[in-house]
């Protein structure tokens, strides 16, 4: 969240920023190479293309639509740079002093949506119903993938976190991209997360943020279901 504000103070563009934010919960070097071990180099690499691919394209849409109205006035006030530019004393002990007012004023901000997003997170934490997925997520299925998404939403974890589910559901049958879709919806637009964001996104963009992923998720698991027999 401090990165996301600190992107935009800095005059970065929105849709480059929302890039970063789709991309970075996914792909991480950890999990790559732990993905990498379970499910082979090739799948995952595929899985990296996919989510860099579902960033840039998520940021572009984000960029073309201009939805910079739908940030949190508070954010585009601060102007880091600027009131950095401005100060005469730039000597190591007004540096601290002034990057400490600034975390004291991101946190007064969104501390208690970190909180309710934290408590819900460590509430659903671990609990996926693998017995859900061996049940209708099967390859007959033509609704498993979405129902994979949206299964992710209420869970909370980070992309490592989920790997060992992965490996759990495509041992039971479950198919690749049905089980990568779940893993990218929990990892990107998990509730938790979305609660955090709600302090410095409006409900239209969190709900177009939201949108874009669903879908894009969506088309990656049937791809992967389409063209891989893992």
């Amino acid at each position: 969240m401090p990165l996301f504000i600190g992107f935009l103070e800095a005059r970065i563009p929105l849709g480059v920023t929302m890039a970063f934010l789709i991309a970075s919960p996914m792909i991480n070097e950890v999990a790559v190479v732990v993905l990498a071990a379970t499910i082979g180099w090739k799948y995952a690499l595929l899985y990296v293309a996919a989510g860099l691919t579902v960033g840039i394209i998520g940021g572009l849409l984000i960029e073309f639509l201009k939805l910079e109205k739908w940030v949190e006035e508070y954010v585009w006030k601060i102007k880091m740079g600027e009131a950095a530019l401005q100060k005469a004393n730039t000597s190591f002990k007004a540096r601290i002093g002034y990057a400490f007012e600034q975390v004291k004023e991101i946190l007064g901000r969104i501390w208690i949506y970190v909180f309710i997003g934290i408590g819900i997170g460590a509430a659903l934490h671990g609990y996926i119903p693998e017995s859900f997925f061996v049940k209708y997520a099967s390859a007959d299925n033509p609704f498993a993938v979405p129902a994979a998404v949206l299964t992710g939403i209420p869970l909370y974890s980070n992309a490592t976190g989920v790997i060992p589910i992965v490996e759990a559901l495509l041992a039971k049958g479950v198919p690749l991209g049905t089980v990568l879709a779940l893993m990218m919806s929990v990892a990107a637009i998990s509730l938790p997360e979305m609660i955090i964001l709600r302090k410095v996104l409006k409900p239209q963009l969190i709900a177009t943020f939201t949108g874009i992923l669903f879908v894009s998720f969506i088309t990656v698991g049937y791809l992967f279901n389409a063209i891989i027999v893992y």
